[in-house]
């Protein structure tokens, strides 16, 4: 958890994020965790402008959220509201398994490998030492949570050649598959900016072929990405990723879809840890960016969930089933 001089990859400051706060039942400050929690705690000691560092929490906040973790905000007795007393935490309970989940003894043997390695990983030298800091902080640790397996975000094969196109001012080309469609479209586009939102990354364009911005979806890449040997038409600027995720921001606001969940279920799990999930008649109401791609989630629970609305998602989920029926007979 605690922070050295090197680089930090993402997803090892999420995963000593979920851990820090698994490990504690009173919850961390924004403080604790900053001055604690690797990925935040050499830029919190350098004592600069702490505005962007704070701003990367509430980010990471969200996207623990979206993935489904059960994070919780607690108020300060008497501060409701002020967020420098609020405190954050994951109550193990809600970070487990559904009960009807089981394993052969394979695969627990499996399991018990992996938890191993992580285990080892996650009690580094630089955990050893946050986790010493925590406890000197009046923090309780406990121990079971150590060597908790994350899930690891991975990164599309499109992304290191498309941040090598925005570096470099290069227009490239690319098949892209619209939902839908049964062949991929070739693009030819300006690339503008890589962007991180619900859990997936988009890549904002100009798109040369239509003369037009567009936002792109990195896992609908089913090519390789190649060099035109034409310079951009358009080039990059400060402002281009607030931009966009303002727009997906306000997409996610807008598109939405209400399901009925068995309780108890991974779904239930899931979906009602979901950042923006409202409980409504008849079951949740979720919130999304793409209405495709959250089809192929609820079609990944089966008969946990049945869709109410909108009637092209139900549709889409039927869909998927379908095919499954009939590649399998």
């Amino acid at each position: 958890m605690a922070d050295s001089p090197r680089k930090v990859p993402v997803e090892e400051r999420l995963f000593s994020l979920v851990l820090a706060l698994l490990a504690t039942e009173q919850g961390l400050t924004k403080a604790e965790i900053l001055s604690t929690v690797t990925g935040y705690a050499h830029r919190y000691a350098d004592r600069g402008d702490r505005a962007n560092l704070e701003r990367q929490f509430e980010r990471d906040k969200e996207e623990l959220r979206d993935l489904g973790v059960p994070l919780e905000t607690l108020d300060a007795p008497g501060a409701d509201g002020d967020t420098k007393l609020q405190r954050y935490r994951i109550p193990p309970d809600r970070y487990q398994l559904p009960d009807d989940i089981a394993f052969s003894p394979e695969e627990y043997a499996l399991l018990r490998l992996a938890g191993q390695v992580w285990r080892e990983g996650s009690l580094s030298a630089d955990a050893r030492r946050a986790l010493t800091k925590l406890q000197a902080l009046g923090v309780r640790i406990d121990d079971t949570v150590i060597g908790f397996a994350p899930s690891i975000r991975t990164r599309d094969a499109a992304h290191e050649p498309l941040q090598a196109a925005i570096d470099r001012g290069q227009q490239v080309t690319f098949p892209y598959l619209k939902p839908g469609l049964d062949a991929a479209e070739q693009r030819v586009v300006s690339p503008l900016a890589l962007v991180f939102h619900e859990g997936r990354w988009h890549l904002h364009a100009h798109d040369d072929g239509v003369d037009a911005p567009r936002t792109f979806l990195l896992r609908r890449i089913v090519g390789p990405v190649a060099l035109t040997g034409g310079v951009a038409s358009r080039r990059t600027d400060a402002e281009v990723t607030v931009r966009v995720l303002d727009e997906l921001a306000r997409v996610w606001q807008q598109t939405t879809a209400t399901v009925r969940v068995r309780p108890g279920s991974e779904a239930d799990v899931v979906l009602r840890n979901r950042r923006g999930t409202e409980e409504v008649e008849g079951g949740l109401l979720v919130h999304t960016t793409d209405l495709d791609i959250l089809a192929d989630e609820l079609a990944a629970f089966g008969a946990d969930v049945v869709v109410i609305a909108p009637t092209a998602l139900r549709d889409a989920v039927l869909a998927r089933w379908q095919r499954v029926v009939t590649a399998h007979g």
